[in-house]
């Protein structure tokens, strides 16, 4: 085993070990990281939320002139609960080629990698700098991103390509859907279920929306797109709960829902018709019984889609230095759709395949690691030279 992975497996153990899970905190990973990058020689700046129970990271290393490449990565992991696991999930396994743990895959084991090449680094021969950043919350939509995003803004120069490192089987992605998760809430009037009339029943409501909802979705599968799978935009209907007893008229019911679209789509030609069948169709019939009745909406997560044109000429390099002929795209959300937005150029590919991501027993293969690793490689001697 070569010193190179295995200083990305000892730090991509280290990474494993610290449970951060979305509803936990990221502290004690970026505080790692940070010192870890200060032991190198290098000064990363640690971005936190509101309320200082998480933080993002972002490290310069090299000049600060415009251009370079920002390497892109998130901290977090989904849920073990309710999943059975034959591996401790937050400690590194090691079994033949396989690498076990919680986010081995999506994405630290990416994180580790770029850690490792970090090290390797003579920052006096960059001609252009290498960016890390890492995010939190991202698996929750996307949320922790947008104070990097701010930090980048305010930066005299910036990078002129994001690598997200999710995980693509290393070979680049061009393109993915953008998402909206919406909240529903319903508010009705309760009454006893033996004067229904009485009442104004906030499930049966909601259902209607629902089932309107559905019908939409139908419409959205008449503009499909054949690059991605499924071929089209959907809508899905995730939790919903309401109602405190069966003789009673249900008062209150919410669902929480999700558009994933199409790169070329308009989200808000879906959310207003939305808005609008509940605001001129529902609510009127509602107030006529009572006027405190009401039906709204809040977004709880919004992220862009990606696509990127196949003739692009930083998707062109990535394909020669993966060895692949043609890019690909994704239907899962990533960070990409954001920087893309923000105006640097932004393709996906890591190490690991999303079909280990988000299940018991998540794993990465140790090539793939090699394969980052050499992918990072190739990356430092463009630096170098340009």
């Amino acid at each position: 085993m070569s010193d190179r992975l295995q200083r990305t497996l000892q730090l991509l153990n280290n990474l494993v070990s610290f449970d951060t899970t979305s509803q936990e905190s990221n502290l004690a990973l970026i505080d790692y990281v940070q010192d870890y990058l200060s032991k190198q020689g290098f000064d990363a700046e640690v971005l936190y939320n509101s309320q200082k129970t998480k933080a993002n990271l972002v490290v310069c290393i090299g000049p600060r002139v415009a251009g370079g490449i920002l390497l892109s990565g998130h901290t977090d992991v989904v849920p073990i609960d309710g999943q059975h696991w034959n591996y401790p999930p937050f400690s590194l396994t090691l079994e033949d080629e396989r690498c076990y743990g919680r986010g081995t895959t999506d994405m630290k084991g990416f994180v580790a990698c770029c850690l490792a090449i970090i090290s390797e680094i003579d920052p006096q021969q960059l001609k252009k700098p290498l960016w890390l950043g890492l995010s939190y919350d991202e698996e929750v939509g996307c949320l922790g991103v947008h104070e990097l995003h701010d930090y980048l803004a305010a930066q005299p120069v910036k990078p002129e390509l994001c690598l997200v490192g999710e995980p693509t089987s290393m070979r680049p992605v061009n393109g993915h859907k953008g998402k909206v998760a919406l909240r529903c809430q319903v508010k009705g009037k309760e009454c006893h279920s033996a004067y229904t009339p009485q009442g104004v029943n906030a499930i049966q409501y909601a259902a209607r929306l629902i089932h309107f909802i559905l019908e939409q979705e139908k419409q959205l599968i008449e503009k499909g797109d054949l690059r991605f799978d499924p071929p089209f935009s959907t809508l899905h209907v995730g939790t919903i709960s309401g109602g405190e007893a069966l003789n009673i008229v249900p008062n209150f019911c919410q669902f929480d829902m999700e558009l994933r679209y199409l790169p070329q789509q308009s989200p808000s030609e879906v959310v207003d018709s939305l808005k609008t069948y509940a605001q001129h169709q529902l609510v009127p019939v509602m107030r006529e019984m009572s006027a405190d009745c009401d039906i709204s909406f809040k977004t709880l997560a919004a992220y862009p889609g990606l696509y990127l044109d196949e003739m692009t000429p930083w998707l062109q390099q990535l394909l020669a230095w993966t060895n692949f002929s043609t890019a690909h795209t994704v239907s899962f959300g990533t960070e990409g759709g954001l920087y893309q937005a923000s105006g640097i150029t932004s393709i996906i590919c890591g190490p690991g395949s999303m079909a280990q991501g988000h299940k018991p027993d998540e794993y990465i293969e140790k090539d793939q690691l090699r394969q980052c690793l050499k992918l990072l490689e190739r990356i430092i001697c463009h630096l170098y030279e340009k």
